[in-house]
């Protein structure tokens, strides 16, 4: 047999051989060992025994054939895909055709214990092309044909019938309780290892969407601020020349934040702190010519584990986004503080348009509306509401204890989840 390996390093190519080996060399054994005998006997027409030696060899390689199409040669591409293609009916068909031949010569000498394993065999391995289901009906039904066919024929030679019928039918159950406990393994094993695959490749995947969250993040944030701030220069351009020129080495510095930020983020050394997105989020308001204030308990950032402080710091730039984007605030209050076993970030502003950074117009499952799910998920709240010309969106998640490690998890897991706005 030649064998391909099936998933390198994953153990199945060894695990194929010995499924493959050791069906086809029991097989051998028992259907040579049924028939040795009366190939050797001297008294049986060599007709029958030339016979019977070909029904034998034609059997066993159909059987091997059909077991290798049975144990795919490669990998799964995904999962409920058949790599092993349509059943091999032409060897199905001449494995089935010799082992017939086999029973009939065997019970026509009146050998009426091993006559059925041949057939047995062979339908074990028709049963494992079958439905999970089909499969057991398919045995039972040639259990009850091999017991009465050997009972009929015991009863008509003047033999007994009992054994004749118990044996031949449990010999078929018990092939078929060995070949397809044999090849459930090996479809366990191949599951698994599509499933440790499919694992694998959802590990890239969840990395890359958390480095697109963590690009669009900086990219979008700085280039908000640039455009505003460019905005702002141009108009300034000839009323405040002097102005203006200070406006554009803020962009330039902009920029060159911007180029910082995606570098560290490609090489993987960029993490979001909250004091640094609180702290950042202000200058930016001030820098816009809005009144922005910021009520920050010194300790609170350090008693929220890493992954909660991402998430609100996620939290925090969004919030920021929306003053920007959808109000004319002139005033805007930040504030994070440690309350009730809770961490509380609110970012307050006038000016707020009817439907801020919420809009009818925004596409479902955006902005807020998202990162209120992913607090949610990890035990958290997101709340927003508007009071006249007034905006406020809080946040809170629960201050770590010893006893949280589980709900820290589901944090990290939500503060790693693309943001798509």
């Amino acid at each position: 047999m030649r064998d391909v390996p099936v998933a390198p390093g994953a153990g199945l190519t060894n695990f194929r051989r010995y499924t493959w080996w050791s069906l086809i060399s029991v097989t051998a054994f028992f259907l040579v060992f049924s028939v040795r005998s009366r190939i050797m006997d001297a008294a049986v027409p060599v007709v029958v025994r030339l016979a019977a030696v070909a029904a034998l060899v034609l059997t066993v390689v159909a059987i091997a054939v059909s077991i290798s199409r049975r144990l795919p040669r490669i990998p799964l591409e995904s999962p409920g895909t058949d790599p092993s293609g349509p059943p091999p009916v032409r060897w199905l068909v001449a494995g089935g055709s010799g082992a017939v031949v086999l029973g009939v010569v065997l019970l026509a000498l009146r050998d009426y214990g091993l006559w059925s394993f041949g057939p047995a065999m062979m339908v074990s391995i028709i049963a494992t092309f079958l439905p999970a289901r089909r499969r057991w009906l398919l045995i039972a039904a040639t259990a009850a044909g091999a017991a009465v066919l050997g009972g009929i024929t015991a009863a008509v030679s003047g033999q007994g019938s009992v054994f004749a019928a118990a044996f031949p039918a449990g010999l078929v159950v018990f092939t078929g309780w060995v070949t397809l406990g044999m090849l459930w393994a090996w479809d366990v094993a191949e599951r698994l290892n599509a499933a440790r695959q499919l694992s694998a490749e959802l590990a890239v995947k969840d990395e890359r969407l958390r480095f697109a969250a963590d690009l669009h993040d900086i990219q979008g944030h700085h280039l908000q601020v640039i455009a505003l701030k460019s905005e702002l220069a141009a108009r300034l351009a000839e009323a405040d020349p002097a102005r203006a020129a200070a406006e554009m080495k803020e962009v330039r510095r902009l920029a060159t934040d911007a180029l910082r930020d995606t570098r560290a983020v490609v090489r993987g050394y960029r993490r979001v702190t909250l004091k640094e997105e609180i702290a950042n989020a202000t200058r930016v308001l001030a820098a816009a010519g809005i009144d922005a204030r910021m009520e920050l308990d010194p300790a609170a950032p350090d008693l929220l584990p890493d992954p909660g402080r991402r998430l609100l710091g996620l939290v925090m730039r969004e919030a920021t986004t929306n003053v920007l984007r959808h109000s004319r605030a002139r005033y805007a209050e930040v504030g994070y503080r440690i309350t009730g076993g809770l961490a509380r970030l609110t970012v307050a502003n006038d000016g707020a348009s009817e439907h801020p950074g919420t809009g009818r117009e925004a596409a479902p499952g955006t902005g807020l509306r998202t990162l209120a799910e992913r607090l949610q998920a990890t035990g958290g709240e997101l709340t927003w509401r508007h009071d006249g010309d007034h905006f406020v969106v809080a946040a809170s998640l629960p201050v770590e204890t010893p006893g949280q490690k589980s709900s820290n998890t589901r944090v990290a897991a939500a503060a790693t989840e693309p943001e798509a706005r």
